[in-house]
């Protein structure tokens, strides 16, 4: 175990929930180091279900292509912590963040607080002292009361679709959840979403209290796949015509559109149309549809395909139904879905059934919070097969028709285990 995984560990005995979403503690934190939460470069805010992993990751590229230095905060990491904290441009190495955890650690002097809230101290602390020209920030969980929310101002907010999903901690219908996720919102802040119907009205609702100037899709921006396979986007500004997006999927429209949405709506001297064009193209983001090369995929016959993605809710599940019925309809494509215990697993697999050549419940040894197999099977309505690991899964599936491909889904913590067995691990 590295210093900064012990430390970590550690850090959990400090709350007794996982999760209790309040900014009180942090902000009694970023007071005893001095505040460095106020002493950020510019910060683009991202909320939201489903996609905002994703429109960070364009949000970033085209900063990068526009040769600026700029911090991510993301969550959950896939295989090492470190994936969360991005210091200009190259993961956090492990000095700086067990360092870093032991002067926050110290800090705090045993007081209660959750582990995402003292280690967003830790990457508001290493954001302040390593100079960059753009925070990109991630919501961990809702927005109003999620530990990042203590950024008086950001320069932009984004907040992508919204599904149900963390009901526990968001409320039940799409409107609550939604007015959760429109928490970022900040007086004067420009901000952007891609939800839609109900969901979009109480964000639109919230920004007009606010008199925060909002871009929502369809009525102020729209971005769409052109027929040879590259992105148009148009809005008040003007029309780009744009490569396809280096994320693959038909939703990547949308969520490309909100990151240019947003920084458009900042509009900042640095956001051309080549730094647009070249970060839409250049953008990556693993187990968002990634294509799998490495050792798990050489165990699939020649001419196979093997494809990874977290999408764990029902907004996910959809979008996944989208892309099996348009780009993936050229072949048949067997799902292996191992799911987090607790999710609404039903209404996941639900869209999938209809298009999927076989459905197979997986769950490996170091998954967290693995729903059992047998549960998986019945969320499937029976459907699904038991397949025991992913391993043991691929190695049953029926090789002796066509070239096929393989989408291993359901949970990011899945994906984790699935990147480790392949060797494709995060950079």
């Amino acid at each position: 175990m590295s210093r900064s995984e012990a430390l970590i560990d550690r850090l959990h005995a400090l709350h007794p929930k996982l999760i209790d979403l309040s900014l009180g503690r942090l902000e009694d934190c970023l007071a005893r180091i001095g505040n460095p939460h106020l002493a950020l470069p510019p910060v683009v805010h991202v909320a939201g279900t489903n996609g905002k992993g994703s429109t960070c990751a364009f949000t970033r590229a085209i900063a990068e292509a526009a040769g600026l230095r700029v911090h991510v905060y993301s969550s959950p990491h896939l295989v090492r912590f470190h994936e969360r904290i991005r210091l200009a441009g190259r993961l956090v190495d492990e000095d700086a963040l067990a360092d870093a955890l032991t002067e926050v650690e110290a800090a705090n002097a045993g007081q209660p607080i959750t582990v995402f809230e003292i280690t967003t101290a830790v990457a508001f602390l290493l954001f302040a002292r390593i100079p960059a020209d753009l925070l990109v920030l991630e919501v961990g969980l809702g927005g109003r009361f999620d530990a990042t929310n203590v950024v008086p101002r950001p320069a932009a907010c984004a907040i992508a679709s919204i599904s149900m999903d963390h009901m526990d901690f968001l409320g039940d219908t799409i409107e609550q959840i939604a007015f959760e996720k429109a928490g970022i919102l900040k007086p004067g802040v420009p901000a952007a979403t891609s939800a839609t119907g109900p969901a979009q009205a109480v964000i639109a609702a919230r920004a007009a209290e606010l008199g925060a100037r909002l871009a929502a899709l369809s009525r102020d921006w729209q971005a769409a796949f052109d027929p040879d396979g590259g992105l148009r986007y148009a809005d008040a500004a003007g029309a780009l015509a744009l490569p396809a997006p280096g994320l693959p999927g038909l939703h990547q429209a949308e969520n490309a559109g909100l990151a240019i949405a947003a920084l458009r709506g900042w509009n900042p001297p640095w956001l051309t149309e080549a730094a647009i064009a070249a970060g839409v193209a250049g953008a990556t983001w693993p187990a968002r549809m990634q294509r799998l090369t490495g050792r798990l995929a050489a165990e699939l016959p020649a001419g196979w395909e093997l494809w990874l993605d977290g999408g764990h809710n029902e907004g996910a599940g959809q979008v996944l139904a989208t892309h099996l019925a348009g780009r993936f309809a050229d072949r048949p494509t067997h799902l292996l879905i191992g799911i987090k215990a607790g999710k609404q697993a039903p209404s996941f697999i639900a869209p999938l059934l209809p298009l999927a050549a076989s459905l197979t419940a997986v769950q490996e040894p170091g998954q967290h919070l693995a729903m059992p197999v047998e549960a998986i099977i019945a969320a499937s309505g029976g459907v699904a097969r038991s397949g025991g690991t992913v391993r043991q899964a691929l190695a049953a599936l029926p090789k002796d028709g066509p070239p096929s491909r393989v989408l291993i889904c359901g949970s990011l913590y899945l994906a984790g285990e699935v990147l480790k067995l392949d060797g494709s691990l995060p950079g």
